[in-house]
C-alpha cells in the first residue's frame, strides 16, 4: 500500500470553476477518468490531452507533470497563465475566449443523432476534414454527441467535452464542407445545450479569439463572453526526475 501524500488533493481553487474547468472536471463529474499524482491530474491519452495543474504550481507538481505525461509527451493546459520551467517546450499557444450561455434559444432537433463508441471511425473522419480540436478515441465517452447524417454519411457533429459542477462545455463543433451554410453547426449547438439544460446544468464552450466569425455567432446565439483566456500545449522533458509510477484516483 503506497504512503499518502501530504500534497495530494490540495491543489487551490480559484473563485469559480470556470476558470480551472479541466481541474474542476477531474475533480467533480469527470473524476473516473483522473490519473493523479499529487496535485497534478489528467485524462487519459486516449480520453482527451487536458492537463490540470493547481493554479500555484511549484518545482514537485511540475515534476509530477512530467510523470504523468510520459518522457517528450505534448499535454494541453486550460487557462494557465504561468511559465513552463526549464526543460518544457511551448509546443502551441494561442489566445482564446470563453463563452456562457446567456439566453440560448436551446432546443431538440428532430434530425439529430446520438452518436456513440460505434460511430467514432466517422466521427474522427470528419474531425480531420475540419479541425475543430482535439478528438481522440474515447473522447465520445466525455458527455452526449449528436450528429446529422445525410445518405448515411455523417455530416455535421458537437458534443459534450469538458463537465465542471454545475457545467457542460459544448465542442467538436464541426460540418462537412459541402454541407456550411445550412445552419447544421448551429442547430446542433442548441440541441446539446438543451440536453445539457435538461440536466439542470450550463451550456458553456471556447473559442479562438482569432476567430472572429465563429465568436460573433456564438455570441448571437445567446452565449456571452465571460473571460479571455490562452490554449497553451507544452512538451515535457525527454527524462523524468524520478521513476514513480501515475496513480489513478
Amino acid at each position: 500500500m503506497s504512503e499518502p501524500n501530504p500534497r495530494a488533493g490540495t491543489a487551490a481553487r480559484t473563485e469559480h470553476v470556470l476558470d480551472h474547468p479541466a481541474l474542476a472536471s477531474l475533480t467533480g463529474p469527470h473524476a473516473r477518468f483522473a490519473e493523479r499524482r499529487g496535485r497534478v491530474l489528467r485524462y487519459p491519452v486516449d480520453v482527451s490531452p487536458w492537463l490540470a495543474l493547481p493554479d500555484d504550481p511549484d518545482a514537485d507538481d511540475w515534476a509530477d507533470a512530467a510523470a504523468l505525461a510520459g518522457p517528450g509527451a505534448e499535454v494541453t493546459l486550460a487557462g494557465f497563465g504561468g511559465q513552463a520551467p526549464q526543460g518544457w517546450e511551448i509546443t502551441f499557444q494561442a489566445a482564446g475566449v470563453q463563452l456562457v450561455d446567456d439566453g440560448l434559444a436551446a432546443a431538440p432537433d428532430a434530425e439529430a443523432v446520438r452518436l456513440g463508441p460505434a460511430d467514432v471511425p466517422e466521427m474522427t473522419d470528419l474531425v480531420e476534414r475540419t479541425k475543430p480540436g482535439p478528438f481522440l478515441p474515447r473522447t465520445v465517452e466525455l458527455g452526449t454527441y449528436l450528429g446529422i447524417r445525410r445518405g448515411g454519411a455523417l455530416i455535421a457533429m458537437a458534443g459534450e467535452r469538458l463537465h465542471p459542477p454545475g457545467w457542460t462545455e459544448i465542442s467538436a463543433v464541426c460540418t462537412d464542407p459541402l454541407f456550411r451554410g445550412e445552419g447544421l453547426a448551429t442547430r446542433l449547438v442548441l440541441a446539446v445545450a438543451h440536453g445539457i439544460r435538461a440536466r439542470g446544468e450550463t451550456p458553456f464552450l471556447h473559442a479562438s479569439a482569432e476567430n472572429t466569425n465563429a465568436v460573433r455567432l456564438y455570441e448571437s446565439l445567446g452565449f456571452r463572453l465571460r473571460r479571455r483566456t490562452v490554449f497553451l500545449a507544452v512538451r515535457a522533458p525527454q527524462r523524468l526526475a524520478d521513476g514513480r509510477e501515475a496513480l489513478r484516483v
